[in-house]
């Protein structure tokens, strides 16, 4: 006699197809289902459910930003909360906004995350709104229904607004974000756990998993542990890696098998030549736009202060002069472009006869060579000035890996010997200032951690340059003019 069918209870068993494979899941030599790592498991898979949370809070409270920064405008203005122009300007700058914000990613977990970054993209595309806004005001000549003190008092709260609730949300979502919001599943096959593998590490053999396909069961346990990840990382023995290769093509994620032998190459991405497949290790210089947009920067920052420095230089010569014998600059020999020297001018700040013109001798905190103006001078990053000069030459850019003398050491050892990567950072123009400099990492390089601590900065500014990391880096530069490693 047969009995109604009853739904199917989701159990630890058949979501790894122990209901279709007769060896167990087992962790270590336990015969029992590992129960625990599947909750974790599950538990990974909702950091996607965050992210989408994450997004579309940030949407909402984006969007509440601008209608209460224009409707408050308009009550602080106008005196009135409920009337045409707020209601317009928000009719037409919100559709405008979403249509930046979006493109811009400004509400993407990462964004999110990073305060500053979430605040700068909403900020900009709130203000390319407003522009479009003020635009279509112009062209449509609309008079009567658009209050310019409504309109910049509107764009002033909305982006205070946005600063406020973009900072509450990263407050309280802080714990969980700095858990991770990505849920990544790397699998150990045969070879042990690393010390910092995270929340969604698994040894294969511990669960059951395999790369044969020719086996549906061990493809079927694949893929439903795979659901819901974003990416699977497969840690494997070198003999292993084809067949795991062949079975991640098989998932609806990305997948990535790590291979530690190319560690030694520092390779930025995979490429393709001839059939083959290639490293890519060296990017060049800039795109030929962005070496256009970061000289016409340049020069537009340095032709527009040169003529404001100029009667400053004069002062500045005049103390030089009366406080030491000598000339007023000091040039001296510097790595630039391509690892290839320079001349770099600067302002003397050291004895005439004490100076070092292949920098063989770091400055020290008391330095004995250093004269009662130059000490003022190095305090304030003031001797560091002419270097403008270099800038419009085009020697050197405003932004960019800090110049270094020839005999530059640290621990008596030259730098390229301490880190070959060294020469990597001169594939851009060095820079009046940098990534390192406003990180705090100046002044003498006593210890070769010194060093090692710029070049990752040097290097990371030189992966990831843009125009506005640029503009970053000049403004927080004056945060760090005084700085106790400068002397």
């Amino acid at each position: 006699m047969r009995t109604a069918k009853t739904p199917a209870l989701v159990t630890p068993a058949s979501l790894t197809g122990q209901d279709l494979d007769p060896s167990p899941i087992q962790t270590g030599n336990s015969g029992h289902v590992d129960f625990d790592t599947l909750v974790r498991l599950d538990g990974l898979k909702g950091r996607k459910r965050l992210r989408g949370l994450l997004s579309l809070l940030s949407i909402t409270t984006d969007v509440a930003s601008i209608l209460t920064g224009f409707f408050l405008a308009s009550l602080v203005y106008l005196g009135d909360l409920d009337n045409e122009h707020a209601t317009n300007m928000v009719a037409i700058s919100i559709p405008l906004f979403l249509m930046f914000s979006l493109n811009n990613n400004a509400h993407n977990t990462r964004k999110v995350s990073n305060l500053a970054a979430g605040i700068a993209s909403a900020a900009g595309a709130l203000l390319l709104a407003a522009g479009c806004l003020l635009l279509i005001a112009f062209f449509m000549k609309i008079g009567a229904e658009f209050s310019r003190g409504v309109f910049f008092l509107g764009v002033a709260f909305s982006l205070i607004t946005i600063v406020i609730t973009r900072t509450i949300t990263r407050a309280v979502f802080r714990k969980r974000i700095d858990e991770g919001a990505y849920a990544i599943l790397c699998i150990y096959d045969g070879v042990p756990l690393s010390a910092n593998a995270g929340p969604g590490a698994i040894e294969a053999r511990a669960m059951g998993l395999h790369p044969d396909l020719a086996s549906a069961v061990g493809v079927n346990r694949l893929g439903t542990l795979a659901k819901g990840m974003d990416r699977v990382v497969i840690h494997c023995a070198p003999q292993a890696r084809a067949a795991w290769a062949m079975a991640l093509k098989t998932l609806d994620v990305r997948c990535e098998i790590v291979v530690p032998e190319l560690d030694e190459f520092g390779a930025l991405s995979i490429s393709e030549r001839s059939g083959h497949t290639s490293l890519l290790l060296n990017s060049g210089r800039l795109a030929w736009n962005h070496q256009m947009m970061k000289r016409a920067f340049d020069l537009a920052i340095s032709l527009a202060t040169l003529p404001l420095l100029l009667p400053f230089f004069a002062l500045v010569g005049i103390a030089i002069k009366l406080d030491s014998r000598g000339p007023v600059f000091f040039r001296q020999e510097r790595i630039g472009l391509g690892n290839r020297p320079f001349m770099i001018w600067k302002f003397r700040s050291m004895r005439t006869e004490a100076c070092d013109a292949n920098g063989n001798r770091s400055t020290s905190r008391d330095d004995d060579r250093i004269t009662r103006v130059g000490r003022i001078l190095r305090k304030t990053s003031i001797d560091e000035l002419p270097q403008i000069l270099n800038v419009i030459s085009g020697d050197m850019s405003l932004v960019g890996p800090r110049p270094h003398a020839l005999g530059s050491r640290a621990e008596n050892a030259l730098f390229w010997d301490i880190d070959q990567r060294y020469w990597q950072r001169h594939v851009v123009k060095p820079g009046l200032t940098g990534l390192a400099q406003i990180r705090g990492f100046r002044g003498a390089t006593e210890q070769k951690r010194d060093l090692t601590m710029r070049l990752q900065s040097d290097l990371e500014y030189v992966s990831h340059w843009s125009l506005l990391s640029d503009i970053r880096i000049l403004i927080s530069t004056a945060m760090v003019v005084f700085h106790k490693n400068a002397f």
